[in-house]
């Protein structure tokens, strides 16, 4: 999506072939022989390694127009996310449909500004309640902890705690990866609320989840007079109603329930802190409840795959969000295996895991047939103790089940997707998931999280059957399982989990058409920008910056495309020392997806500490610069400042140094400044030396 001219078809990268007789003509100027249509907002030269778009053609009978866009433009353009599969209809160049798309949107997104904006008013309106700082009991409470925490995980605590002193409501996302501590983050956020004489709801989606938080809650606050309770349907009617009655007249300190707790016959006494486990899971009823609490009391949502528009409302800043990277100490990323469905595969893994002592989950999400699944596995392994659990079961039963497996009386549990949210066994180290085309991208990489959560290595299958792995959006989601298996990807997971199914609802379903017609991307710009507008920030324009600097001409150096430097040995790297070009050479970085990533990024950088990140990210992906890219970095930084100095146009002509601000030619003593070095990179410093001077 060309942020000018709308939707188009990404064709790839190619290197735009020199004018003839005029190898300094712009871009802008030229039409292709092809009739393609070169980018009609350009500064680069000819030459230069170009993205290929193509458009819908107004005349079926001609070949659909091509617009070429420099890749020092990247930042122009982004990958199209809709609010479905469906796949938009391209736009027309110079057609209007794409130019009142985006006049629609622009309404529209003030419509949603204005209630996120409302929202937020309300919260910093309310008096709210300013908890006190920590006191005796807190820092003993916390120095009891039996694990190092990890930074990530005390840099989440003291932004919960801090939140918590303010006198608003607080509103935080806790985005980190399955068992690196979000629980922990809640037990002293909650532990914090009772001691400062409030009450505190712990939503969970499943009374599996809700059974363990109560356990683990219970555990750490045995030493001090905390009341917990449980609400679920774990317990009789005679104890609910008990608890009911208590919390209503605040003799209990916490409750740890599914959706039990926000229907309409539960009150609270003195309710300061809600914290809402994996929220994805709720229905969409209860996020409306959810909503109305936000702007009441204390609020702290975990979750290690949050849905796309609870992760955009953390984005944009309507909401505050800490996120835990940093793994525990000696954890082991999980092992991902994809593979067709096979019985010895099957037994294999499993009598592994029980030769070493430990224990497997196995996913069949078919209550129907999960029985005829045990007799098989059972053939498969007559020594295995096999315990069946799902969410049709007796709660009484299900419990019982729960109990034999975490107390290492079954060797395998074969379940249905109950076991998904939270569920922590150490001794369970392999999982293997039947039918695991049948799930979505987040659900597998929670459903891969029930492993993994100590020392030992662990393993995840996922069993496809073989017309699967055809399947486009399949391939999609086990190719980013597998993509993302490190430590931490669960911030990453949740970002492609956008990418693949779409924006989703955002603030009401009439928003929808609107991220459909102009993708999430713009609708994200246009509502920060409408936001802003509203608060009435004033934001300071960028200063697009053009550089034409002669002795860097990409042109001169014969610059090969793409295709044709991917693995083309020494020829290909040829490039990597020639001595005055400024580009990303192919044999630098191979793939063009990440060549164009790191130009947008380029494009994109508006201080130097931002172009100083890149640099370091580049040497640790790629490895040391090779002199064109220092190049390319150096002219980033004049451009950046320029910029600065509101200079549009550099350029460099016989050693000539042209300026332009306000379509005037800045000069000194009446002339040109005029260059004195010779080699590349030693002249890019003398033009940084005469910005800074004028």
């Amino acid at each position: 999506m060309h942020l000018q001219h709308g939707i188009g078809k990404f064709l790839g990268l190619k290197n735009l072939p020199t004018a003839s007789g005029n190898s300094r003509l712009p871009i802008a100027n030229r039409q292709s022989e092809t009739g393609d249509r070169p980018s009609a907002i350009g500064d680069s030269q000819t030459g230069t390694e170009c993205l290929v778009i193509e458009y819908a053609s107004g005349d079926s009978a001609n070949e659909p127009p091509k617009l070429y866009v420099p890749v020092s433009e990247a930042h122009l353009v982004s990958k199209y996310v809709g609010a479905g599969k469906l796949r938009p209809p391209l736009n027309t160049l110079g057609g209007t449909r794409w130019r009142k798309a985006v006049e629609q949107t622009e309404t529209a997104v003030r419509d949603v500004a204005a209630e996120l904006l409302r929202i937020q008013a309300v919260r910093e309106a309310q008096p709210g309640h300013a908890f006190p700082g920590d006191v005796t009991w807190q820092r003993e409470f916390e120095s009891a902890f039996i694990y190092e925490e990890t930074r990530d995980q005390v840099t989440a605590i003291a932004a919960t705690k801090a939140d918590m002193e303010r006198a608003k409501p607080m509103d935080r996302l806790i985005c980190g990866d399955v068992g690196f501590g979000k629980t922990e983050v809640a037990i002293r956020a909650a532990f914090k609320a009772v001691m400062g004489g409030k009450q505190v709801a712990v939503l969970v989606p499943t009374t599996v989840l809700a059974q363990q938080h109560f356990n683990n809650f219970r555990e750490r606050m045995a030493d001090y007079p905390v009341r917990i309770e449980l609400l679920s349907r774990y317990r009789t009617r005679r104890e609910q109603d008990r608890v009911v009655r208590e919390l209503a007249a605040g003799a209990v300190d916490i409750v740890i329930g599914t959706h039990r707790i926000v229907q309409e016959d539960i009150a609270f006494k003195e309710l300061g802190l809600v914290v809402i486990d994996e929220e994805q899971r709720f229905g969409v009823l209860h996020k409306e409840k959810f909503k109305r609490l936000r702007t009441m009391v204390d609020v702290l949502t975990l979750s290690a795959t949050p849905i796309p528009r609870t992760l955009y409302l953390a984005l944009t800043g309507a909401r505050d969000m800490s996120t835990i990277q940093t793994p525990p100490h000696d954890r082991l990323p999980v092992e991902t295996i994809v593979t067709d469905y096979d019985e010895r595969t099957i037994r294999d893994a499993i009598q592994r895991e029980m030769n070493r002592g430990g224990q497997t989950f196995f996913l069949h999400n078919r209550v129907m047939t999960i029985h005829a699944m045990q007799q098989k596995l059972q053939s498969l392994l007559p020594d295995a103790r096999i315990v069946v659990g799902h969410g049709q079961m007796n709660a009484d039963d299900l419990e019982e089940v729960m109990t034999k497996f975490v107390n290492g009386e079954a060797d395998v549990l074969l379940s249905t997707t109950i076991i998904e949210s939270g569920l922590d066994i150490p001794n369970a180290n392999t999982i293997i998931i039947d039918r695991a085309d049948r799930f979505g991208l987040s659900d597998l990489y929670q459903l891969r999280g029930r492993v993994g959560r100590y020392k030992h290595q662990a393993y995840a299958y996922l069993l496809l059957p073989r017309h699967a792995r055809l399947l486009t959006d399949v391939r999609k989601r086990i190719s980013a399982m597998k993509q993302y298996s490190t430590l931490g990807s669960g911030f990453k997971i949740a970002m492609r989990d956008l990418e693949i199914r779409g924006a989703g609802n955002l603030l009401g379903s009439e928003q929808s058409g609107h991220i459909t017609a102009v993708g999430f991307e713009l609708y994200c710009q246009l509502l920060k920008q409408s936001v802003g507008s509203l608060k009435g920030e004033k934001v300071k324009p960028r200063v697009e910056v053009r550089v034409a600097l002669d002795f860097l001409s990409n042109a001169e150096f014969g610059m090969r495309s793409a295709e044709s430097e991917i693995g083309a040995g020494d020829a290909g790297n040829s490039a990597l020392h020639t001595p005055h070009s400024a580009f990303l050479p192919p044999g630098y970085v191979t793939e063009p997806h990440h060549r164009i990533e790191v130009y947008r990024k380029l494009a994109q950088a508006t201080d130097k500490a931002a172009l100083d990140a890149l640099q370091r990210e580049l040497r640790d992906r790629f490895g040391p610069l090779p002199p064109p890219v220092e190049l390319l970095l150096a002219v980033g930084e004049l451009k950046i400042l320029a910029s600065e100095k509101a200079v549009t146009v550099i350029e460099v002509q016989d050693d000539k140094l042209m300026l332009t601000r306000n379509n005037d030619f800045i000069t000194l003593g009446g002339k040109f400044p005029r260059l004195t070095k010779k080699e590349a990179k030693a002249r890019v410093k003398e033009i940084k030396k005469l910005l800074l001077a004028i």
